[in-house]
């Protein structure tokens, strides 16, 4: 394995992005500067495989572009410690530790216990991961739980094997709530936000089936209040909702239209203040302003590459830890897009971040340490 530059030492500031690949999906690690810009440092290995540009439905179009049509395909845990990485294409997940350079070090590689895994989310000890199902198997998607032990090591749950809404409801994010208490699966097809309660044992309990305001259900993120933001891929929109202890989803924003197409990944600003979501195919990230009652408005737009250059197509996004810098993985390129963030919550580009001197299609997930 390739060591890190001992000159990168002194500050594990790092951007992490999941190239896919059918033939071996590897983790590529950028060097993050004091300001936000991006040096590549290496690649490793999953060992496991990843489905290339080839869609892992045909719900959506098969272009390339979000071809496992997912939030969370790579996460790491609350703690900073480990990285969570899904192999669509051998049906497995990877964990890796960070050791303090920044560095990767896989510890396990599990199966799915289903097929094509497109996201995974960690709390505490406790890992769930979705399949989208194939053909197959009629695309019969479901949700499985591990544990995470502390040098890395994930321990299927047993009997932790859940159904969906319907067979073909294809997963597009899982999330757990602030506190670990609920379970958020987004169906991208169904159109529904299913609620699981989590129990002490981290089992999943009393499934709630909600309907999405909007068509097409795909990013979500939480608030530390509570709220839950979900973007809807079909709606061009995003949605704001409040969950109640029962599991029960109540609008309080619906459909709010970006005005641009496939409304996809979704993350805020360090102070909530602000939202920013991914329109992929029209290459814009939109900035919403979320007021702390939960409703929505939008505010301006930026394109994710310089106008005049190759368009990016933006996917993924993640904001720095000090909440200085907002990224985008451009999923028609492989690249990243940084930006610094202002004050009012608008985006200065700084640096479109490449690793290798040609355009990339395939690549999925994005975290930023």
């Amino acid at each position: 394995m390739q060591i890190i530059n001992n000159n990168f030492r002194e500050r594990a500031s790092m951007v992490y992005m999941m190239t896919n690949n059918e033939v071996m999906n590897h983790i590529i690690a950028f060097y993050r500067d004091m300001n936000g810009m991006l040096t590549f440092v290496c690649a490793y290995p999953t060992q496991g495989k990843g489905t290339g540009s080839k869609e892992v439905s045909t719900a959506t179009a098969n272009d390339g572009i979000d071809p496992l049509a997912s939030q969370g395909a790579l996460t790491l845990s609350r703690d900073r410690r480990f990285l969570l990485a899904v192999n669509a294409g051998s049906n497995s997940i990877s964990s890796f530790t960070i050791d303090d350079s920044g560095a990767l070090v896989l510890m396990d590689v599990k199966p799915s216990r289903g097929a094509q895994p497109n996201s995974v989310d960690v709390f505490g000890n406790i890992v769930y991961v979705s399949n989208v199902g194939n053909a197959a198997n009629n695309f019969a998607s479901n949700i499985t739980g591990f544990r995470i032990d502390e040098n890395g090591r994930l321990t299927h749950i047993p009997e932790s094997n859940y159904s969906l809404s319907t067979i073909n409801a294809q997963p597009a994010q899982v999330l757990f709530t602030p506190d670990g208490s609920k379970f958020l699966v987004s169906e991208l097809t169904s159109n529904h936000l299913s609620v699981f309660h989590v129990n002490q044992k981290g089992e999943l309990t009393a499934q709630v089936v909600n309907e999405s305001y909007g068509q097409g259900p795909l990013g979500a993120f939480f608030l530390s209040s509570g709220i839950l933001l979900v973007t809807e891929a079909i709606s061009n929109a995003l949605s704001s909702y409040v969950l109640s202890k029962d599991g029960i989803l109540q609008v309080l924003s619906g459909s709010v239209p970006s005005g641009y197409k496939t409304a996809c990944w979704v993350v805020t600003t360090r102070d909530e203040r602000f939202v920013y979501i991914t329109n992929t195919l029209s290459g814009i990230i939109s900035t919403y302003r979320i007021e702390p009652n939960g409703t929505l408005s939008v505010v301006r737009h930026i394109t994710s590459t310089p106008l005049g250059t190759a368009p990016g197509l933006p996917m993924d996004v993640r904001v720095s830890r000090d909440g200085r810098h907002f990224y985008t993985l451009n999923g028609n390129q492989g690249t990243v897009s940084v930006f610094n963030i202002q004050d009012d919550g608008s985006l200065v580009r700084l640096q479109v971040a490449s690793w290798t001197n040609y355009p990339y299609y395939g690549s999925q997930g994005l975290a930023v340490l």
